[in-house]
């Protein structure tokens, strides 16, 4: 164990804190050895299928669509999102627990909330996507045009950005001496308040309404524009043509799904209860989930299909 293991007390509790340990997992070292593999093996998984979309987006017929450079910059989103907690999280699980710098943990919560909310960001635009591409098809073109695509996705970016500075900011200026112990395995945001020594009500308040207010209103963008896409489906005479209207938004919405249900389940835990099944949650939509929506796009996306075909075909001809 490293001596970053230690909690301030006495005379050391107005010391300010430098670096902190962040516990990770309290298991056997064949538990660790076995968890690391299989965290290990997830990660690169998920570097490789994210990749590969993104690849195909670029060197493919696909790119002239706006559903697809959408969908490529939620890959890219994932790969920085899961980049951010994975190899931190493997060294920490491989040392049995592991010392960082304060300002790498505040980097690590800076970078892992950009990305995360780059994607919901990023889904909320691709249900507007697909609410055009259903109910205005004869329009579609038109409205979502290459400029407006760039705009979007640029939005999306700088807007789950500057929510993620403001949260640092407002963090950063609380005194940080109560204790230099994470038990958790990264820099969360509970995690770090509980590390200050200062009266953290405002930060929490400002922190939480920038977050649960965008999130929010992410996600009744969402449930709104899949609520006219239903509508717009009910009214289609045929069955094979609301079948292929449904396949249009069906890998969309299975990501959706996914990651909201993830998303919801870790915050009904409530905060400092059940700390094993908040970690295990956790895990779930920083490891797991970037690994499940490149599956998802790909087996129920049949030009993806169609594309990963074409690709290899073309690797063989080489």
């Amino acid at each position: 164990m490293e001596s970053g293991f230690q909690q301030f007390s006495g005379t050391q509790n107005k010391s300010s804190v430098s670096k902190v340990f962040i516990v990770g997992f309290k298991i056997p070292f064949n538990y660790r050895l076995l968890l690391f593999n299989m965290f290990l093996i997830i990660y690169i998984l998920t570097l490789a299928c994210n990749l590969l979309i993104i690849l195909l987006m670029l060197f493919s017929e696909l790119s002239s669509s706006p559903m697809y450079v959408f969908l490529s910059n939620l890959s890219l989103s994932e790969v920085l999102f899961t980049s951010s907690i994975a190899p931190p999280m493997l060294h920490v699980i491989h040392r049995d627990g592991a010392t960082f710098p304060l300002v790498g943990c505040f980097i690590q919560f800076f970078l892992f909330g950009s990305f995360a909310g780059t994607e919901s960001f990023l889904l909320s635009v691709m249900s507007y996507d697909r609410f055009l591409a259903i109910c205005k098809p004869l329009n579609y073109r038109l409205i979502m045009n290459p400029r407006l695509c760039l705009s979007l996705i640029l939005v999306c970016w700088t807007l789950a950005f500057l929510i993620m500075s403001i949260s640092l900011t407002f963090l950063k200026t609380l005194n940080f001496c109560s204790s230099n112990i994470i038990d958790h395995f990264f820099c969360d945001f509970s995690p770090l308040l509980k590390l200050s020594c200062s009266d953290t009500s405002i930060v929490e308040m400002v922190v939480s309404l920038l977050s649960s207010s965008a999130t929010m209103l992410l996600f009744l963008a969402i449930v709104a524009s899949y609520g006219f896409i239903i509508q717009a489906i009910t009214r289609i005479s045929s069955a094979k043509g609301k079948k292929k209207a449904f396949s249009t938004c069906s890998s969309h919405l299975g990501v959706v799904s996914t990651y909201y249900a993830t998303m919801i389940m870790v915050y009904v835990v409530p905060p400092g209860h059940l700390l094993v099944a908040n970690k295990v949650l956790s895990l779930l939509y920083t490891v797991i989930t970037p690994l499940l929506n490149p599956f998802i796009y790909t087996l129920r996306n049949e030009e993806i299909k169609a594309a990963i075909k074409q690709t290899l075909t073309f690797i063989r001809r080489i």
